[in-house]
């Protein structure tokens, strides 16, 4: 079992928000180990069919054994949002405390369900990181499976065939059973070009045109991959916030191994020095910066940049204290001048910035005031 880097707040409730098998339940069975629980798990289609009938049911079976339980877990509750009313009931007439998991916010955030009013933190939950998995960590196998935590069960095969099954899994319970679309087809088109487009600016003309849909509907489904935690958007970095949301973001999945599931490439191993090698390693960094910022709770703001004559800066994090890093992703062994030519420029635009480049060159660098580092340094040096 992997030590998560996670570390919910016990004196309230809380909402532990991850895609289906990052680990949750594990965790808060571990979590938990000190205390009397009692869980109900909503992916038992018994007691789901029972608690939709009888939402009171719940309420019945918690005052029963409420004076012997320290926790209550209910597993999956999007699946049944009007359940939450009855929760709050509780905590304001018992003052009992929930660990409430989902695998969506989407029927949350737009199904008027109660979220407790805020007598419930929020927490993000992801595949594993660097600093969980520690000596277990293989970049190799992380750029080609990701790091679900199944995945480091499994030899290569059961591997991809574990990815397969995950990306039908999520077709099927997150979005067809939940009736999230319409027309199952075009959206697993979409899924498939998508992930095609993992790192890149959305082109969402270009996307609809292909998949056979408008426009509307290719941000819809956009918005879906994020409201069910399969991925996140990297917005358009501008200190004018008008002209951010003008421009298009990126939309990273939120696993390496289920991205190429999505996209059929889990049978092509990643060879160094390629173009889907250097953007895996991109999707990789850029990944494990954004669980990080989640889960130690910076603040940070992310952003890439793009001009109109395509230079790029790969990420841009803005912190609250005002300072602004511009990082570079190489997946080189080996940094040199080259590396920072294009990031070097826009140090002196960007007031409060600094530049960095973030590589697998072991030897830590300063190459006209550009610093480059090892990316496991460059984790350590982001959030000190």
């Amino acid at each position: 079992m992997f030590r998560r880097l996670i570390k919910p707040h016990k004196s309230r409730s809380f909402f532990l928000f991850g895609a289906r098998g990052t680990g949750k339940s594990t965790f808060l069975k571990e979590f938990f180990k000190k205390d009397k629980i009692l869980v109900f798990d909503l992916l038992d289609p018994l007691l789901e069919d029972e608690l939709a009938k009888r939402p009171n049911s719940l309420k019945d079976q918690i005052l029963a054994n409420h004076k012997d339980i320290d926790w209550i877990i209910i597993d999956e509750v999007q699946k049944l949002p009007k359940l939450l009313d009855i929760v709050h009931s509780l905590i304001e007439s018992h003052k009992l405390k929930f660990a409430l998991t989902g695998s969506s916010a989407r029927k949350l955030k737009y199904g008027g369900a109660n979220l407790l009013a805020a007598r419930a933190f929020v927490n993000e939950f992801f595949p594993l990181t660097i600093f969980e998995l520690k000596e277990c960590f293989d970049l190799d196998l992380i750029l080609n499976f990701g790091s679900l935590p199944e995945i480091f069960c499994f030899n290569d095969a059961e591997r991809m065939e574990y990815l397969r099954s995950y990306a039908q899994a999520y077709l099927k319970e997150e979005i067809w059973a939940e009736q999230l679309i319409r027309k199952l087809d075009p959206f697993r088109k979409f899924l498939e070009i998508a992930a095609q487009g993992n790192c890149e600016p959305i082109n969402y003309t270009n996307v609809a045109r292909d998949v056979g849909v408008d426009t509307k509907t290719i941000q819809s489904y956009y918005q879906i991959l994020e409201d069910t935690l399969i991925g996140f958007f990297l917005e358009a970095f501008h200190q004018s916030v008008r002209k951010q949301i003008r421009q298009n973001p990126k939309f990273y999945f939120f696993d390496l191994g289920v991205k190429k599931a999505l996209d059929g490439t889990l049978t092509q191993k990643l060879v160094p020095n390629t173009y889907a090698y250097g953007k895996a390693f991109e999707h990789f960094v850029i990944a494990e910066i954004y669980r990080l910022n989640k889960y130690l709770k910076k603040d940070f703001k992310l952003s890439y940049l793009q001009t109109k004559d395509q230079a790029e800066i790969d990420l841009i994090i803005e912190k609250p204290n005002k300072e602004i890093l511009l990082i570079e992703i190489k997946s080189t062994t080996q940094v040199d001048e080259r590396a920072i030519k294009t990031i070097k420029q826009f140090v002196h635009d960007i007031k409060k910035s600094r530049a960095l480049v973030i590589s697998q060159d072991l030897n830590k660098k300063i190459i006209d005031d550009v610093l480059a580092l090892h990316y496991k340094e460059a984790f350590d040096y982001i959030f000190e």
